[in-house]
């Protein structure tokens, strides 16, 4: 059987910023003679993320991540459909996900690395289960509640940079459905800015490129602030950081704005930032959910409540065609996304 598959075609150094060039359309080959335990799967979306920036490298900066290799076939989050199957978990018109499927049209995976789902948990919007019912919901839910620690009539102050990406997006209105009294997120755009305020519920937005970071901070969160959901790092967490009231919590999700330099994860801060953490002895801590797959199955369905009452609600970037997979992962890199970015394969 041909398929298409998306390899890594070049690597683009440890500081460079990727390109679509990176990646490679190819033919290839698909037995669908099975073995016992392989699944053939039809690929109905795929997901691009921005941890994927640290697989391009050799060395990818943290234990829990392999690289990809040059001339191989990428993989990521998926989603699909079973054509057939020799593994007693999976039947014939299964839907199915899984956090390492290749970007091939179709596939032959072992039945052990997938997972099925039910497409009523998202109204059949099956592309949601690599986003707000998948693992970046999951990083948004269990990062605010092991982490940010909301309290019920607090008063709290919530601050979520990349607030109209994936996680952000989900992580600011589990803070504001938690109980927080402002939620204010950071992003690129106007059109997002909007997008948090009157779509998610956001107390205010504002728009990094064209404010000044600080000043509006100051402005927008006059009591200060308790909880910082960061997913970008660098001088906008700088700032966040010095807004800080003592006591504070950091939740330490992503770093996209330093992926694409040769630094540690996560990044050293500036000695000024470390002083104020010490000094009003803020906690940052970095969250990892893998460590807290024992809680996804109850965090799954109350997301999946969430989604299908309307009290979440969900953005998200779509674009169509295997062909855009390197356009799409390098346009999310860039900020082009609102809301969780997804290829769509097939329908």
């Amino acid at each position: 059987m041909r398929v298409q598959r998306v390899v890594l075609s070049s690597r683009p150094g440890l500081n460079g910023v990727p390109v679509p060039e990176n990646f490679r359309l190819d033919d290839a080959t698909v037995h669908s003679d099975l073995s016992d335990g392989d699944v053939l799967v039809r690929t109905l979306y795929l997901s691009v993320d921005p941890y994927m920036r640290c697989r391009m490298n050799e060395d990818t900066g943290a234990e829990y991540l392999s690289p990809w290799k040059v001339d191989e076939c990428v993989d990521g989050g998926g989603v699909g459909i079973v054509e057939a199957s020799r593994h007693g978990a999976c039947s014939e018109g299964d839907v199915v996900t899984s956090f390492t499927w290749p970007w091939q049209t179709r596939a032959v995976l072992s039945g052990s690395v997938l997972q099925k789902v039910d497409p009523d948990l998202v109204d059949g919007r099956l592309s949601y289960f690599l986003g707000a019912v998948g693992l970046t919901g999951l990083t948004a839910i269990l990062g605010m509640r092991e982490k940010g620690h909301v309290s019920k009539g607090a008063n709290q102050t919530l601050v979520v940079s990349g607030a109209a990406g994936a996680c952000g997006s989900i992580a600011g209105q589990i803070g504001r459905l938690d109980g927080c009294r402002r939620v204010v997120g950071i992003c690129g755009s106007e059109e997002k800015c909007r997008a948090l305020v009157e779509d998610l519920g956001f107390t205010a937005a504002l728009n990094y490129r064209r404010d000044d970071v600080g000043l509006k901070l100051r402005q927008l969160c006059p009591d200060g602030v308790d909880i910082y959901f960061d997913n970008v790092g660098g001088g906008i967490s700088d700032a966040v950081i010095m807004q800080m009231n003592s006591d504070g919590r950091v939740v330490l999700c992503g770093q996209i704005s330093q992926y694409n330099k040769d630094v540690p994860y996560p990044p050293p801060l500036t000695d000024a930032t470390r002083a104020v953490l010490q000094r009003k002895n803020i906690s940052r801590e970095r969250f990892m959910v893998l460590h807290h797959m024992d809680q996804a199955d109850a965090a799954l369905r109350e997301l999946s409540q969430g989604v299908k009452s309307g009290q979440i609600k969900v953005l998200e970037t779509v674009v169509r065609g295997i062909e855009n997979m390197g356009a799409a992962f390098c346009s999310m890199m860039e900020g082009g996304n609102v809301g969780k970015q997804v290829v769509m394969i097939a329908d």
